[in-house]
This record gives C-alpha cells, structure tokens and sequence, in this order.
C-alpha cells in the first residue's frame, strides 16, 4: 500500500512537473538577467516552488535589495501556502509524525495542494513525496538549464524567450478576471500604483523590494476589507 501511495503520486506529479519545466525555463533566462549562475538557479528554484516568488526573488536580485527585503518579500508573496499547508496536515491520519507534516509543507504548491486535497480518504505523506520527486526536480533543473541557455543563446533569442515570462503571467490573472470583476481591479490598480510608486516623488527612491512589499500589504488588505470572500455557510443560506 505504502509503495502503491507513492507510485501515484510520481504519477500524478509527472504532468505538473512537465508544465513547472516550462516555467522554470523561461524564470531561468530572466534569473540570468539578475546575475544568477546555475547553481544559485538551482537552490533557489529547490527552496522557493513558486513562480512569483521566484520572479520576485530575481527582481530583487536585479535591483541589490537587502536580504531582509527579499525574505520579507517573499514570505508575503508565498503566506498563501501556510493555508494550503494547514489544511492539508488536517487530511493526515492524527497519529502522522510532525516531521512528515513538516516536510509535506515545505513542498507545497498550488497545483501539488491540489492533486493531493482532491484525493478521497485519509492521504498519505508518501503520496506527496511521489509527486515532489517528479515535480520539484523538474522545476529547479528547469531554472538551471534556463540560465544556462540565456548564457550560450543569442541576445535576440534570449530576449524573445524572456516574453514568455510575462506570456505566463498574463495567462495567469486573465481566466480568473474575465469572471470576477473584484479581481480585474485588483489587477489593474496593482499596475497603476506599480507605475506610480516608480515615478512620484519620495516613494520613487525606495528599493524596488520596499516598493513591492507596500503595496503587496496595502492592496491586498483594501481588497479584503472592500471585497472580503463569502462564508461558505452564508453562501449555502443564500442560494
């Protein structure tokens, strides 16, 4: 049972590890842009499974941030996975050892909490490290041979290849905007004040880590209190 646990997980993992490839491609030519060599790609793509944190990682690389801007950063950018981590450790069986809990939570991500939430039953740690297996190798050797591509690639095809970075981006806020309008301003008025932020006086002189984590908080803290998600018991009552 225990290897059958962790023979679905690799594969179920295999199909997400080939899309975080892809990803972790085009996050490699722009992480070259910022300087980092392929080792560094490597370890960051290892302890850091999310594609914005990873682009802010870089980002703040690129513009000499403090080390404490970065962690701040990215602790924000990736709090959504101490949710996902949390909720799932409630699907374990009780008797599951913190380790487990621990190591399961380090390597959550949005399509891995997933495959893993959906599953019927209790749900085993071993299914978890099936799918990490194939998952985040695939992911952080994708960061690596990115950067080793933008170094050997032409400029002209490295720079082609780095659009598909925003490509990926965009391909991410559009299906969900097209059906929550809430969300569609949320975006737009994240571009405005990103924009803002860059030209006004004062705020344009703090580092672009600063800049990205005031308005991480300020947005996201306006959109809650304007806009906050309806209960679940709320919404049963209402329909």
């Amino acid at each position: 049972m225990k290897n059958r646990d962790y023979l679905n997980g690799m594969k179920d993992g295999i199909p997400i590890g080939l899309g975080y490839f892809a990803v972790a491609f085009s996050l490699g030519i722009y992480a070259k842009s910022a300087g980092l060599s392929p080792l560094q790609g490597l370890v960051a793509s290892f302890l850091n499974h999310a594609s914005a944190g990873e682009y802010a990682l870089s980002s703040a690389v690129m513009a000499k941030v403090t080390y404490v801007e970065i962690a701040i950063a990215t602790l924000i950018i990736n709090a959504r996975y101490f949710l996902m981590s949390c909720a799932l450790s409630q699907r374990f069986d009780e008797k599951t050892p913190f380790i487990h809990r621990f190591l399961v939570g380090f390597g959550i991500t949005d399509e891995l909490f997933g495959i893993s939430i959906a599953r019927s039953g209790t749900i085993s740690p071993l299914y978890n490290y099936g799918a990490f297996s194939v998952a985040v190798p695939m992911w952080s050797i994708g960061t690596a041979l990115g950067i080793i591509a933008g170094s050997v690639l032409p400029e002209r095809i490295v720079s082609a290849l780095s659009v598909a970075l925003y490509g990926m981006f965009i391909a991410i806020i559009i299906p969900p905007c097209r059906r929550n309008l809430a969300l569609t301003i949320c975006v737009l008025l994240s571009f405005a004040l990103s924009f803002a932020f860059s030209v006004l006086p004062y705020v344009k002189n703090l580092s672009g880590g600063t800049r990205t984590i005031i308005l991480t908080v300020a947005i996201s803290v306006a959109a809650a209190i304007a806009k906050p998600l309806p209960d679940e018991d709320t919404e049963g009552e209402e329909k």
